[in-house]
């Protein structure tokens, strides 16, 4: 399963590409719910709108990552203080006291730590430069994820894990893996989407777990326990990957409403599965984007014979940093 990708995290490139449509209703409200909720937003997704914000909407949404982002500053230095007042504390007890208390000796084993934690994190806030890892999602994070309505091409924000409209929101919980869409599983498990609700992610590159000693081509030794590892894995020669994704807008009364994808995966070729991984996410080529995003129910066939369809690559792999 592709638990993690580093993504296209700019909605022009979707614009460029493809001609989209940003559906900015979707990217103010997001932004406005992230003020109340714990939505995780990359920080590649922020910069596109604090660097070019020209209509009303995108200058609204740039105030409330300015909001955001000036409450999580003062949190920050909240925590600072209080750590730094408890590891001033300890070390005054510390130092007229041969036996301190338990707490007195946690304080000075934990205060440092979180006090490096709250200044690093205070750091990459305030940091404008982008890195790569700013356009990484994970399970839960959003990122811009291009569908076709009403006969056109959109961007909409979406969670990378999906909910599928009627489920519960435990739904979630029940089935965390739902990041993925096993392509052995289309017409079950997501019979709900296969065929109606179909996206397009663009990805540089994606990681997996795997086992250092599948990775190694080895069995493991008397004693040794599994080592998880993670790979980093990348077209060579470098190309961008238009994933196919599968998307859902769920509802319910008194909710927010919550727009989620998932990636559909497949068997790997067999230099991934040499790596370790069993499965792999399934690239589209660009002439296919049109028939992806305006499916057939009817015609299931024709979306199978896409994913056959695939351009030759190579994905290299190496220890992700």
């Amino acid at each position: 399963m592709c638990y993690s990708a580093q993504i296209r995290a700019n909605y022009r490139d979707y614009v460029r590409l493809f001609g989209a449509h940003l559906s900015i209703k979707e990217f103010v409200q997001l932004f406005f719910n992230r003020q109340e909720a714990k939505l995780k937003i990359p920080k590649a997704v922020e910069a596109a709108f604090e660097r070019e914000a020209s209509t009303p909407e995108e200058q609204e949404i740039k105030r409330l990552i300015e909001s955001f982002k000036a409450d999580r500053a003062m949190a920050l230095e909240k925590e600072l203080f209080t750590q730094r007042k408890r590891l001033a504390d300890a070390e005054r007890i510390a130092q007229t006291n041969p036996k301190p208390a338990k707490t007195v000796l946690d304080s000075l084993r934990i205060a440092p730590s979180k006090i490096s934690k709250a200044r690093l994190d205070l750091e990459d806030l305030r940091r404008t430069d982008l890195l790569d890892r700013d356009s990484r999602i994970f399970p839960g994070v959003y990122a811009p994820v291009m569908v076709v309505r009403d006969g056109q091409r959109v961007v909409l924000p979406m969670r990378y894990q999906c909910r599928p409209a009627g489920r519960p929101a435990a739904y979630d919980i029940e089935y965390p893996g739902t990041y993925n869409a096993r392509r052995d599983n289309l017409e079950r498990f997501w019979k709900g989407q296969f065929g109606y609700t179909h996206g397009i992610l663009l990805v540089d590159t994606f990681y997996e777990n795997v086992k250092r000693h599948d990775m190694e081509h080895r069995s493991l030794e008397p004693g040794e326990k599994p080592e998880n590892v993670i790979l980093q894995f990348q077209p060579n020669p470098p190309e961008l990957m238009y994933i196919a994704c599968l998307w859902s807008h769920w509802t319910k009364d008194g909710e927010p409403d919550l727009l989620s994808f998932a990636a559909i995966t497949d068997e790997p070729p067999p230099e991934v599965r040499d790596a370790g991984h069993d499965r792999m996410i399934i690239r589209i080529k660009p002439e296919h984007v049109d028939a992806w995003l305006n499916p057939d129910p009817k015609n299931l066939k024709a979306l199978y014979e896409i994913f056959d369809d695939r351009a030759p690559a190579y994905y290299e792999h190496r220890l992700a940093a």
